[in-house]
Order: structure tokens, then C-alpha cells, then sequence
């Protein structure tokens, strides 16, 4: 099973469009505040679906949740590929909302499980990092292969069609997964012991201080970054023109080159992060202290990146975005694993689909904002708006000691 949550992860981050997507949008002739609606638009069909999508999963059926989620996001790939208007490119983002409230929390549920069974729980951050660590060598390859076909000439919409391919192998695998993987299935039908799970998981969940400041953190912390890191494709464009020793190339070829680059350096280090997330763990000497120097870690790299907008100093700036990857994915094993530690394991998929929801919420208020801002005042308000949610959450008291790990926690009445 190790191989095959490898390969899953492997092929989910087969999105060649990922290092293009700003600039594809652009191509499209959206402006910046129209990319933030879309974002915005994708996290509230995400809040949506999220928490339900989580207790679908954990009463009927993982291995089915997950087979949904990709097909989902197959169609969302077409019509991004197709679209010729911005009514459908909503109707992508919709479709992409649905494979991601689906995905999000289920996958890592079933991962936990496996160990759990296993009697392996306390390799939850090595594990699960180094199936992660799969994930961005996929993006790594994804990354060469995208930037060869720009470079030979296809369009930034047209790679959202290649996509497709490496996600109908992703429903294969899922095939091989064991039935035990689907949980505690409950075999009655309609939507009353979705929605009665769904409210002891959310009780649990808000009244349990562990686990709501937890959350909290991921809101903040996982939110502000899905709505900054994409920004640096523009970055990267306005370098790539700027090379004189590129000059002979044609733009879209000059940026195919940079972009590759750039992209594959930051998942080849975002991959040895996640399989280095439980020595820093065990450096600081317990899951919340690690997360506390990452805090740090992000607040000092977002001044870096602000400094780096506002004297346009470019490389300052695209070696800030990479250093945020890094810091992001030392971060999300260890917010899994500190979420895993102190929720209750039939509500597993649940408890991570709320944590997803949360930093969707937040980026779905955030995205447009950002947008606006870029479209008047250019990058610069990019670096300042990560910059101060990190200070928020680093300087305003939000973390907390270690708490002591409770399974006992409130019930619903």
C-alpha cells in the first residue's frame, strides 16, 4: 500500500496547468481581480461541499469518494482546456470545486487508517511525508513536461486537456485499494446519518480546544498561501523577458525555460521538506513546537518577500516564493498529524474535510482582495497581505504549549 498511496500521490500532481494557470487566465484576458473572483468563486463551492463530502466519505465509502473526486475533476480539466468564456470557466471551477471537496481529507484518512491498523501511529509525519514527498516529485516531472509542450508551442489552455490522462490512471489505482479502507461504512440510505455525523464531527471539532486552534492555524496558515504562491508566474514572466541571453527565443519559449525551472527546483526541495517534516519534529521535540519555528520561518520569508516586491529586486522575490513551498510543505505533515493526534479516528475524513473547508473559507475572502489589489497598486500587496496574517497568527498570541492528547472529547447533545 505504501506504493500505491505513492502513485496516488504521484498522479494527482500530474496538473501540468499549474505552473501556468495565472498566465493561462491571462491569455484568457481576465484581469487579476477576475482570477480572484475565480478563486473566490472555487473556495465557496468548496465550503460548500466540503464537510459533507467528508461525511459521505466516512459513511459510504472512501475508495468511492475518491473515484468521484477524480472524475470530477476530469471534466473540470476539459472545460478549463475548452472554454472560450468566463461563464464557463465558473462552471470549470465548479467542477474542480466537487473533485476537491471530495479529495481533501478522505485520502489522508485512509492513510491514517492503514496505520492504525498496523499498530504504526507514530510513524504518522514520516509516512504520510514521504508519501507527500511523491507528490511534488510528480509535480517535478509534471513541471518538465508542461514547460516542453509550451515551449514547442501549445497553448498555456491547451495543457489543461493533458491533464485528464494521468487522472483516469489515478481512478485504476484506486481499484487495487483495500475494502477495509472504506471505514466504518454505514449501510442505511439518504442524507440523516450524513448530516447526524456531520454535526458530532463539527461539535467535536469547535468545542475541543486542540483541535479549533489547530484548525484555526491551517485556516490562516494554508489559506493565505494557496492565495499567494501563484504569483509568482508573473514574477517569473517578467524575468524570463528580461534575459537578454534568451533574447533569440520566443517569449512563450523564454518563459516555458524559466518557468520549468523555477518550478522544478521548488518541487524537488518541497519533496525532501515533506520527507524531512518528522526530523524537524523531532529536532524541536514535539509537534506544536515545530510548528511554532515554522511560523517564524514563513513570517521572516514573507518580509523577505516584501522587501523584494517593493525594490523589485525579482530573484530576492522568486527565491522567497520557493522558500514559502519549502516552509509549506515541512508544515502540512505535521498539521496532519497534530489533527490525527487529537480527533477520533471514525470521524477522520470529517475532521480533515473541516480543516479544508476553513482555509477555503479564508481564501475565498482573501483571493479577490488580493486581486483588486494587484490590478491598482501591482505585486506588492501580495507580499504585504501574507506578511501580516502570518504576523497575526505568530505575534498575537495564537499558539499555544502543547496540549495534552485527549481522546475523551464533548459530544453533542
Amino acid at each position: 500500500m505504501k506504493f500505491r498511496f505513492s502513485l496516488y500521490g504521484f498522479l494527482k500532481n500530474q496538473t501540468y496547468f499549474e505552473p501556468f494557470i495565472i498566465l493561462a487566465f491571462r491569455e484568457k484576458g481576465l484581469s487579476f481581480f477576475q482570477i480572484g473572483l475565480l478563486i473566490g468563486f472555487r473556495e465557496v463551492c468548496i465550503n460548500l461541499f466540503e464537510v459533507p463530502s467528508g461525511a459521505v466519505a466516512d459513511l459510504y465509502g472512501r475508495r468511492r469518494a475518491m473515484v468521484f473526486s477524480f472524475s470530477a475533476y476530469i471534466v473540470s480539466f476539459l472545460i478549463f482546456g475548452l472554454a472560450a468564456s468566463l461563464a464557463a470557466l465558473f462552471a470549470a471551477m465548479l467542477a474542480f470545486a466537487i473533485g476537491e471537496a471530495f479529495r481533501s481529507g478522505t485520502h489522508k484518512a485512509m492513510i491514517f487508517d492503514w496505520l492504525r491498523e498496523r499498530g504504526r501511529e507514530k510513524e504518522r509525519i514520516r509516512f504520510y511525508g514521504f508519501t507527500r514527498s511523491w507528490s511534488k516529485m510528480g509535480s517535478a516531472l509534471a513541471v518538465l513536461i508542461s514547460s516542453g509542450f509550451v515551449f514547442s508551442g501549445t497553448s498555456y489552455s491547451d495543457i489543461f486537456l493533458l491533464t485528464a490522462i494521468p487522472y483516469l490512471l489515478g481512478i485504476v489505482n484506486f481499484f487495487g485499494y483495500p475494502a477495509s479502507l472504506d471505514g466504518e461504512r454505514n449501510e442505511s440510505t439518504g442524507m440523516a446519518p450524513v448530516f447526524s455525523h456531520l454535526r458530532k464531527a463539527l461539535y467535536q471539532t469547535l468545542q475541543f480546544p486542540p483541535l479549533r486552534r489547530i484548525v484555526g492555524e491551517s485556516m490562516g496558515y494554508e489559506g493565505s498561501y494557496k492565495v499567494t504562491k501563484d504569483y509568482i508566474q508573473p514574477v517569473i514572466k517578467q524575468v524570463a523577458l528580461s534575459f537578454t541571453v534568451l533574447a533569440f527565443l520566443e517569449e512563450q519559449q523564454r518563459v516555458a525555460i524559466l518557468v520549468g525551472s523555477v518550478y522544478f527546483s521548488l518541487h524537488l526541495l518541497s519533496s525532501l521538506a515533506s520527507r524531512g517534516g518528522y526530523r524537524l519534529k523531532e529536532a524541536a521535540g514535539s509537534e506544536e513546537r515545530a510548528a511554532q519555528l515554522i511560523w517564524l520561518w514563513t513570517f521572516g520569508l514573507y518580509a523577505v518577500l516584501v522587501l523584494g516586491l517593493w525594490m523589485d529586486y525579482l530573484a530576492v522575490v522568486i527565491a522567497a516564493f520557493i522558500g514559502l513551498a519549502v516552509a509549506q510543505n515541512f508544515w502540512r505533515p505535521i498539521l496532519i498529524s497534530r489533527i490525527d493526534t487529537h480527533g477520533l479516528p471514525e470521524a477522520g475524513a470529517t475532521i480533515l474535510s473541516i480543516e479544508a473547508q476553513a482555509k477555503s473559507f479564508f481564501a475565498m475572502c482573501f483571493a479577490p482582495a488580493v486581486g483588486f489589489a494587484v490590478d491598482r497598486f501591482g505585486l506588492v500587496p501580495v507580499g504585504v497581505a501574507g506578511f501580516l496574517v502570518v504576523l497575526l497568527y505568530t505575534f498575537r498570541g495564537f499558539l499555544y504549549p502543547g496540549e495534552k492528547v485527549c481522546r475523551t472529547v464533548p459530544q453533542p447533545k
